[in-house]
């Protein structure tokens, strides 16, 4: 009953995991094997099925390719605008995640799930688009073709000779709540092709002759149909699992094979590997690792690890359990694995000695129920030496010796209570014995102290006295008895014992893991992480270790560095690259390069191996036990796994700075090309006129045209010194010339060179006369108020007046500038300080850099800047700047404000 019943642990994950799955929207994949097998049109033809139900079904992007049949399901379903833009000079079209969200509609349709998007927009993949529409809990339909998963890559590169640049996560598929199989015969796809239902005419005969050749599209097929199956073998798990389901469901075969360190293991393994071969069914090898295991003799211990590697080599995944019952543990895991057949070795003991001990076998096929055994018989002789390994000596000659003590202080002990007690209280002293002997000493010295307890009791405490002689043959039936209780005590004690040592072996090796996993999990510097790998591994195995990672040519390079010690042999550099290559691990120990003076394993990711871990231990017989080389390569993929995420780290943050560079310089282009011309055709046209001789103009209308050129010319070169004190601001080479200056000079000399700009507004100006004064780079300080005060003229309707003010607090001052415009649209307030930016279109152009550069300046005097909507109308820009404990002496008239005129 035990076993049916679910670990609650487990249990309370799911729960947590499906309260989150709950939260988000469901994901239906359409899958096919290749274009034009009708993806789409299924997804279409479902979505009009779910608007029939009353679900809110809308298209968030579908590409028909012209495709009339498809193009006629469209209408009926609502359709989002598509995001126009502006890539290099070309717009175009790309899903708009910001309306989808917006408009929350049950379903979208989203085709083309591998697609890239244009640099710019939130996200790089359109993938990550429908991440974030099932996170908001939208519902979503897309369509996809097998050669887009990125773990297949390479398979359909083989196959094609067209190697996929777009390419979609696993772990997308995998988060399907539903895959539907979109299939259509290679002959019938070809045919659609050849009617020009897929490619234009002019397309058909290339797609045929090269991507849609027909053993193209058989082999895609396949993989198509294996990767859905899949999914629905996962799917059946998963139920399985949820509803606690125990028994197995043979929905396809699985094989297990029970190998252990007895010679015919190879055997077994090559019969299961034949066995899987004939029902194109997957097999597992598993090892029981019981506690009587850890103390066996290398020579066994090093078998194993060789039928364990026959097996990896034959295509089998190798699995180790722990446990004192090998058939439950066996039987439970096939249960957890939905095996259909267990294949065991055939019992070699005799019968007597499998009724004393008990039998595997027999075990197995008592409780294995729908499981069907299959015992595979050995080669003769391949069973003698499990037959020596019950006489071989478990524990040390001292240990009899204690034991024997051990008894004899008890019957001294027994002596003394003699006169005052019952013998039924004797004995209970020597199984106290016994039992203390068991823990401490093991099996065989409890043996032998169960023994000499009955012996003893009967020397010295039945009569007649000192005599194995009884007088009283209950007694036969106490001495039974005793021996019999002393015995089972006994074996509990010591199975109590290897139990503990085994949870204290497991422990240790969970403190390994766990330690390096803090570790890694803690830093994200590709060398540091190295280094933490080559400790931890050095710790564990007692080894040198070196970790080789890939450049970009492919090349596995030794990491060098603090802590990175490891005597190399550049001669085994071709063993490092194999490795690196293939996947598969070589050197010593393995049947790839042996003769190597170092185990070499393959670090690998997601995508591939990333790089080469190497281990050289002080004895090598330690990585040929299979539990340490399950421990080194968990370990191994704990480094694989954090080097993987460190570099898709820096891999994203490299996407993303280069889509801000992107977006950067469209916006550069777009903005100063655009207030380039504007100036640069006033002045062409200007100078065009007055040196055109054929036209007689008189002295006004020359001035009026110098003006128009000086003034142009002006703007031009606001515009030029913008972008270079952005450069500057950006590069940190921005230098302070700090001294001491007024604020009100420092607003009068701006006003002053902003004559001309302010001739349709009133400039109101108010500092006070107790003012301090400011430690500040003047003509910097001086470019900030122009900067803010050109704002304020850009948006001031012509006639309105603009506030320019100052105040002092205990640590900063505070200049404000405020206007009469139409205000910053809510939300913006901090936005309106990034480059290129440009709210409410403006009387007079502008690049959007003004505002920047104030922020650059005042911060690089330790100040801030913000900006808000003023009462009344029009927005009110503040910018504060640090003051000095201590002013320079300065001659003021006391409670005089003075009014700078514009």
């Amino acid at each position: 009953m035990d076993q049916k019943r679910p670990d609650p642990d487990a249990l309370l994950k799911r729960v947590q995991a499906e309260e989150v799955r709950q939260a988000e929207g469901k994901l239906k994949v359409f899958l096919g094997a290749s274009p034009g097998v009708g993806k789409t049109y299924a997804m279409l033809e479902a979505a009009h099925a779910q608007r029939r139900d009353g679900v809110d079904a809308v298209i968030g992007v579908v590409e028909t390719h012209g495709r009339a049949d498809t193009e006629a399901l469209v209408p009926g379903l609502d359709v989002l605008a598509r995001r126009a833009v502006d890539y290099r000079g070309a717009l175009l079209q790309e899903f708009d995640l910001d309306a989808a969200l917006a408009r929350r509609p049950t379903l979208i349709l989203i085709d083309e799930l591998a697609h890239t998007n244009v640099p710019g927009l939130r996200h790089a993949k359109r993938w990550q688009d429908v991440q974030e529409l099932l996170k908001a809990g939208l519902h979503v339909y897309t369509t996809m073709n097998v050669q887009h998963l990125e773990s297949l890559n390479d398979v359909v590169a083989q196959i094609t000779g067209v190697r996929v640049r777009e390419t979609v996560p696993d772990s997308m598929l995998e988060r399907a709540d539903d895959v539907e199989l979109i299939d259509l015969p290679p002959d019938d796809l070809l045919q659609r092709l050849k009617d020009g239902k897929v490619y234009v005419p002019e397309q058909i005969q290339h797609a045929i002759q090269h991507y849609f050749s027909k053993g193209n599209l058989i082999a895609l097929r396949e993989l198509a149909l294996r990767r859905t199956a899949e999914r629905v073998d996962q799917q059946m798990e998963v139920y399985r699992r949820d509803h606690a389901v125990v028994r197995t469901w043979p929905a396809s075969e699985t094989i297990l094979v029970c190998v252990n360190m007895k010679a015919r293991g190879p055997r077994l393994v090559r019969a299961a590997r034949q066995m899987a071969a004939d029902l194109h069914a997957k097999w597992i090898a598993v090892y029981v690792q019981i506690h009587r295991h850890l103390r066996l003799p290398q020579t066994e211990r090093d078998r194993l690890g060789q039928t364990l590697r026959l097996a990896e080599q034959l295509g089998a995944e190798t699995v180790t359990v722990t446990g004192e019952n090998v058939a439950q543990e066996l039987l439970s895991y096939a249960r957890r694995r939905n095996a259909t057949k267990l294949v065991v070795g055939k019992p070699v003991r005799s019968r007597w000695k499998e009724w004393i001990f008990g039998s595997v076998v027999s075990e197995l096929i008592q409780q294995s129920g729908e499981i069907d055994i299959y015992v595979i018989t050995g080669e003769a002789g391949e069973g003698q030496p499990l037959a020596r390994q019950r006489l071989r000596q478990t524990s040390a000659r001292s240990g009899y010796a204690v034991a024997s003590l051990g008894v004899l202080a008890a019957t001294a002990a027994a002596w003394l209570m003699f006169p005052h007690f019952a013998a039924a209280n004797l004995i209970m002293l020597y199984l106290i014995a016994v039992i203390v002997i068991a823990i401490r000493l093991g099996r065989g010295p409890s043996v032998l102290a169960s023994v000499l307890s009955v012996a003893c009791f009967d020397f010295f405490f039945v009569p007649p006295y000192y005599s194995f002689a009884v007088s009283d043959l209950e007694y036969l039936l106490t001495f039974g008895v005793m021996l019999v209780v002393a015995l089972v005590i006994s074996n509990l004690a010591v199975r109590l014992r290897q139990q503990a040592d085994l949870a204290r072996y497991r422990e240790r090796r969970t403190g390994v893991l766990y330690a390096m996993s803090r570790d890694l999990a803690t830093h994200q510097e590709t060398g540091l992480l190295a280094q933490l790998a080559v400790k931890h591994l050095r710790d564990a195995f007692d080894a040198q270790a070196a970790i080789f990672l890939a450049d970009a040519d492919r090349r596995a390079q030794l990491q060098r560095g603090e802590g990175l010690h490891f005597e190399f042999d550049p001669k085994e550099s071709g063993v490092v690259q194999w490795v690196y290559e293939h996947g598969e691990r070589a050197g010593f120990g393995t049947d790839t390069l042996p003769g190597a003076s170092a185990l070499y394993l393959p670090l690998a990711g997601s995508a591939g191996a990333i790089g080469v871990v190497a281990v050289r231990p002080t004895e090598f017989s330690r990585l040929l036990d299979p539990d340490q080389l399950l421990l080194l390569e968990s370990l191994v993929n704990q480094v694989a796994l954090a080097i993987e995420r460190t570099r898709l780290s820096e891999e994203a943050q490299q996407a993303h700075v280069h889509v801000e560079t992107e977006r950067m310089r469209n916006a550069i282009l777009s903005s100063v090309s655009h207030d380039l011309r504007t100036p640069l055709a006033t002045i062409i046209g200007a100078a065009s006129s007055l040196a055109d001789a054929r036209k007689e103009l008189d002295s006004a209308a020359r001035r009026e045209l110098s003006r128009s050129i000086a003034r142009e010319a002006d703007r031009l070169d606001r515009l030029l010194k913008n972008l270079l004190d952005m450069m500057r601001i950006e590069a940190g080479a921005v230098q302070l010339n700090k001294d001491w200056h007024p604020l009100d000079e420092v607003a009068g000399a701006a006003l002053a060179r902003l004559e001309g700009r302010l001739r349709e507004h009133r400039v109101n100006t108010t500092f006070p006369a107790d003012l301090p004064l400011v430690l500040v780079d003047g003509v910097l300080l001086e470019q900030v108020v122009i900067n803010l005060v050109e704002n304020a003229v850009k948006y001031a309707p012509a006639g309105s007046a603009i506030d320019l003010s100052a105040s002092a607090g205990e640590r900063e001052a505070v200049v404000e500038v405020g206007d009469r415009g139409p205000g910053i649209p809510s939300g913006e307030e901090i936005r309106i300080f990034d480059k290129f930016y440009r709210g409410t279109p403006a009387r007079e152009g502008g690049v959007g850099l003004g505002l920047t550069i104030c922020r650059g300046i005042v911060e690089a005097h330790g100040g801030r800047i913000w900006a808000e909507n003023r009462s009344g109308g029009g927005a009110l820009f503040r910018f504060s700047l640090p003051l000095s404990d201590r002013q320079p002496p300065v001659t003021m008239e006391p409670n005089e404000t003075r009014h700078v005129q514009a």
